[in-house]
């Protein structure tokens, strides 16, 4: 009886957004969206102010990091001498920065500054489990990375975008996880229900055996899996690991549920896509010969045991990720000239202009080379070489 009275009427979610301050708070009926950070709140009439805090996460302080975080800190200084910056409480603190503990006590943060790669934002997301998260300004270290919109060299252009209230916002839904036991008991509290901005992944592990996992949506018994494992993503985790599993690659502007089983042994189990409001229940089945590992965002924190389940449904509370057109073209926009991708075409640009820009397309095209054949690839070296670069 226990996933039965889980099940019981799902329903249908309506979020809003806000982060612990209120400051950036907006309202909407979807996980995911694009926003500009000077939009009012429609139902609150909150104006847009701009931050007071900062989080500061890194990755290990290398020589470049601490070079990268020095001139940071004295940029925002200089300039934004108000601003009061936290960093996590580690070792490598930097000077004249507070510690910062999270927690639904942890002091109010208007905005989180991450350096590293595209695991320094999942973790950064991570420390806000119990609520909303700040907006996130994403600096890359030379690594490579869908998170990443902005290097290191641009952070004095990042940064005035976000306090001029120019900066675009991309809402980038995560998952929340619920565990049960057999009897359809809550294991732990409310409070450590996780967040996940990647996906949930059931798999077998170091077992030899197939997981049995019996699929529900919305309380519907949708199929019995016989396989690796199911990872449950979202279009951000598109390209993670449901990519390499076979799975769609999805717009993270999208709000929707991504399953994608894990080497199935049925051919026709493909991968599906649902709409954010589906509640998603994996159990392990009674006839299971192996306990299935649970892993979220790459970690690997729970064993689900036969007739134990998890539950999986979109997050009140996404990640505000600031895009790389926030960088707007300041000589065109002071003099009002607002160019289309077909002026720029003619003048010997490629494509749109900046602050028009989507992330996203340009991260397909250049990590995942998407639909680069044999032949544009040579062409590619080709024209590389006759440039002399």
């Amino acid at each position: 009886m226990g996933l039965e009275s889980v099940l019981e009427n799902p329903g249908t979610r309506v979020f809003a957004v806000c982060n612990c301050t209120n400051r950036w708070k907006r309202a909407r009926s979807t996980a995911t969206n694009t926003s500009i950070i000077t939009t009012s709140d429609s139902q609150n009439h909150t104006p847009w102010k701009p931050p007071r805090s900062a989080l500061l996460v890194n990755k290990l302080r290398t020589e470049p990091i601490i070079k990268a975080i020095d001139d940071l800190l004295q940029h925002i200084q200089k300039l934004y001498p108000d601003v009061k910056i936290y960093a996590e409480d580690r070792p490598d603190i930097p000077d004249g920065v507070q510690v910062w503990r999270p927690g639904q006590n942890s002091e109010p943060v208007d905005l989180v500054i991450t350096l590293g790669g595209d695991g320094t934002i999942l973790h950064a997301a991570s420390l806000f489990s119990h609520g909303a998260v700040p907006p996130v300004l994403s600096f890359s270290m030379g690594t490579l990375g869908f998170l990443l919109p902005f290097h290191i060299d641009d952070y004095a252009k990042g940064l005035k975008a976000v306090f001029d209230g120019k900066a675009t916002i991309l809402h980038r839904m995560r998952l929340s996880c619920s565990f049960y036991d057999q009897d359809g008991k809550k294991i732990g509290s409310d409070e450590d229900a996780w967040q996940v901005m990647n996906e949930i992944s059931l798999h077998r592990g170091s077992s030899p055996h197939l997981n049995t996992i019996d699929i529900y949506v919305d309380g519907q018994h949708l199929t019995e899996s016989v396989s690796d494992g199911i990872i449950v993503s979202t279009p951000t985790g598109s390209t993670a690991y449901s990519l390499s599993a076979g799975g769609p690659i999805v717009h993270p502007s999208l709000s929707a549920v991504l399953l994608v089983p894990i080497c199935p042994r049925s051919l026709s189990f493909r991968p599906l896509v649902f709409p954010s409001s589906s509640s998603i229940t994996l159990r392990i089945g009674d006839k299971s010969r192996a306990a299935a590992g649970v892993s979220m965002d790459g970690r690997t924190v729970h064993v689900l045991n036969p007739g134990e389940f998890v539950t999986v449904h979109a997050s009140p509370y996404p990640v505000p990720c600031i895009n790389r057109s926030s960088i707007v073209d300041i000589a065109s926009s002071s003099t009002g000239d607002e160019r289309d991708s077909s002026s720029l075409r003619s003048e010997g640009g490629e494509g749109v202009g900046p602050g028009k820009e989507d992330d996203w397309v340009r991260d397909i095209n250049n990590l995942l080379q998407y639909n680069a054949t044999f032949r544009s690839k040579a062409l590619l070296r080709y024209s590389r070489a006759g440039s002399g670069s």
